[in-house]
């Protein structure tokens, strides 16, 4: 049995998220479908974050388990002709097992980057829907970046978390926010150890607050050690989100490609 490795890019707008569902109109249940008749075989995949429906992947890590003998690229060219033009297996490879632990997508992660498009101007943009997100107030970059100091760092992140949250802690480790403008575009970029659910849209949403200037940027820190849900902002709009990069120990010798931000942004 081989453990199979796929970097595996999506626009999510048209997906009801990554896990399969009954509907069958999710990312997972396409790209097991592609992964069945490529193989001939029953295939289930794991993946190393599961997305909400409308989000996006850069790179979304997932491994297989099969029989099946092939060279890798064969793997993303073949795999490739059964997915639509919104999905692709952009990479592949063998992993090797380890004498302490085999590699896992989810499990073997070291952290995790999300970033958020957000299209800032008075008028809504209708050549970026699904694409980015929307906020028509101005928003000073300064501020925000203020404010999301205060989240860098490991903490308890209930007041980011939301009520459908199965993960068995808050507590994450935050490594770095990054806020850039480009013209009328910002971009959130958020490294952590990992994620709860809706964390990276509750943030967002929350720095925009402060942005705005509706609140000071010391409120993010109120609002985190409040721990309260129903204190921070509104969970943001899923169009602007993006799974970037998943981390792993250099020992896997994954061929992930270097992204520093999105391909349509220059």
């Amino acid at each position: 049995m081989k453990r199979i490795v796929l970097g595996v890019q999506y626009d999510g707008a048209s997906w009801h998220g990554w896990q399969t569902q009954l509907t069958g109109n999710t990312v997972q249940d396409r790209l097991e479908q592609a992964l069945k008749k490529f193989t001939q075989a029953d295939v289930a995949t794991v993946c190393a974050g599961r997305t909400d429906a409308g989000v996006h992947a850069i790179e979304q890590v997932v491994h297989v388990d099969t029989e099946v003998d092939r060279e890798t690229f064969s793997w993303v060219r073949g795999v490739n002709a059964s997915l639509p033009s919104s999905i692709a297996v952009r990479w592949a490879c063998e992993v090797k097992p380890d004498p302490l632990a085999d590699f896992h997508a989810r499990f073997s992660a070291t952290a995790r980057t999300y970033q958020y498009v957000l299209y800032n101007h008075p008028v809504r943009s209708p050549l970026l829907k699904g694409k980015a997100g929307w906020a028509f107030r101005p928003l000073a970059i300064e501020p925000m970046r203020s404010a999301a100091r205060h989240l860098v760092g490991t903490h308890d992140f209930s007041a980011f978390r939301s009520s459908e949250c199965q993960a068995k802690s808050p507590v994450r480790t935050m490594h770095d926010i990054g806020i850039e403008r480009r013209g009328n575009i910002i971009i959130f970029t958020l490294h952590a150890n990992a994620f709860l659910h809706h964390m990276v849209r509750n943030i967002v949403g929350s720095l925009i607050v402060a942005g705005s200037g509706a609140q000071p940027p010391d409120w993010l820190s109120e609002v985190l050690h409040g721990k309260d849900r129903n204190h921070a902002a509104p969970t943001f709009m899923p169009d602007g989100l993006y799974l970037a990069k998943i981390d792993y120990d250099s020992k896997w010798k994954l061929p992930q490609e270097v992204t520093s931000t999105l391909p349509w942004i220059v």
